[in-house]
């Protein structure tokens, strides 16, 4: 359904929130830790303030120490409320994280294959632009010559050969009807943003003023009406972000993938062949590795970054970005566990998440570092491919 750089995508996003999530149970772990050390008002007793806070920083560090530890390793004379609140902090931080990790494993499942529905929407957004024009033209027609005079340069839009072509589509139409994209919820929307936001816009006016437009200038309007109208838009924006809780990680996708659908047609002259851009897929092959780079970048996540560290001893591997950690960590794990994908690929793929998703200077220190990392590891054998996975890919 979708390819494999969409699907490195949305697994990065999920793994920095993840991430984002394991920071805020940390935190949730050590307020556990302080509340019960705090005074016990219902107690007779004298409380020692001062020793009990004391006790809460001590068992707040034996906690720290032993987070990814199974058992508790104390070295030091503890007391046992202090062993015992250390040890339930620590498993209530790897609940915490279990429960986060299943749920964010599940979205972001649901995530991806809720776009292709998404970018359909838009491009049925656009033929609902072209109804509209059409219908006020029938409207006007019945009524008076002269306001039908006003309204003939619109007709280009009604007339535009994109989506003509696409209405005769047999796969646009069939994947339509199966992904629920049809936005005739959306009339009298469609038709407020038409005259709010297309009809007075300068490249329509433009567009409307050509006698007989051609089919690459059909296009270009409708590629900026994409990218310029309904993704700068923030009422239609809004619409999005209502049908998907994940609008603001899929957004750049979903936009990329409708602009698309639209550049396809040239490569198709008959309609009854095409072929909507990323469909047809196998998603159960896909879904397989989309999860499994996902949760071995989790289960290796340790190990990975210790080698980032060492590779790295002239800085604070704290220092590092998170987004490069995560980067690194999940391009390590594909070289190692993913015998079929070239190396040379797995590196180009990250490098282009680090142009998108962090620093500046991100591209050349994950490419370096990467480089490094893969010849060594293909030299102490940690890194095997087999089949297509042999291929340079120069």
């Amino acid at each position: 359904m979708l390819n494999r750089r969409i699907l490195r995508v949305k697994a990065f996003q999920n793994l920095y929130a993840y991430e984002q999530c394991k920071a805020s149970n940390l935190n949730l772990a050590k307020d556990y830790i302080r509340e019960a050390f705090l005074p016990d008002l219902n107690s007779m007793e004298v409380q020692d303030k001062a020793q009990l806070k004391k006790d809460a920083e001590t068992t707040v560090e034996l906690f720290s120490k032993n987070l990814n530890n199974k058992a508790l390793i104390a070295s030091g004379d503890y007391g046992t409320k202090i062993k015992s609140i250390a040890i339930k902090a620590v498993n209530l931080f790897h609940q915490y994280n279990q429960k986060d990790l299943e749920f964010l494993e599940k979205n972001m499942v649901n995530a991806a294959e809720s776009i292709p529905q998404l970018y359909l929407k838009v491009i049925h957004i656009l033929i609902g632009f072209s109804k509209h024009v059409q219908g006020e033209y029938e409207r006007k027609r019945k009524l008076n010559q002269e306001a039908l005079v006003s309204l003939s340069g619109d007709l280009n839009l009604a007339n535009n050969q994109i989506i003509k072509y696409l209405k005769e589509a047999p796969a646009f139409n069939s994947e339509s009807t199966r992904q629920q994209a049809d936005v005739e919820e959306l009339e009298l929307e469609i038709q407020e943003w038409f005259r709010e936001y297309i009809k007075p816009w300068e490249k329509y006016q433009d567009y409307i003023k050509l006698s007989e437009p051609n089919e690459e200038e059909d296009l270009n309007i409708l590629l900026e009406m994409i990218k310029k109208i309904i993704f700068k838009n923030e009422a239609i924006m809004s619409y999005f972000a209502e049908q998907d809780l994940n609008w603001t990680e899929n957004k750049a996708v979903v936009r990329s993938l409708a602009v698309k659908v639209l550049k396809n047609i040239s490569e198709t002259p008959d309609s009854q062949d095409y072929v909507l851009p990323e469909i047809a897929i196998n998603w159960e092959e896909d879904k397989e590795f989309f999860q499994n780079i996902f949760n071995l970048t989790i289960e290796n996540d340790f190990k990975n970054r210790a080698l980032i560290a060492e590779k790295t001893k002239n800085w604070d591997i704290e220092r590092v970005a998170s987004t490069d950690k995560i980067i690194l960590s999940m391009a390590i794990t594909e070289m190692s566990f993913f015998p079929s994908i070239p190396v040379k690929v797995s590196i180009n793929e990250y490098i282009d998440i680090s142009k998108t998703y962090s620093t500046p200077k991100s591209k050349q220190f994950v490419n370096g570092l990467l480089d490094v990392l893969a010849k060594e590891l293909t030299d102490q054998g940690k890194i095997r491919k087999s089949g297509r996975g042999l291929l340079d890919n120069k």
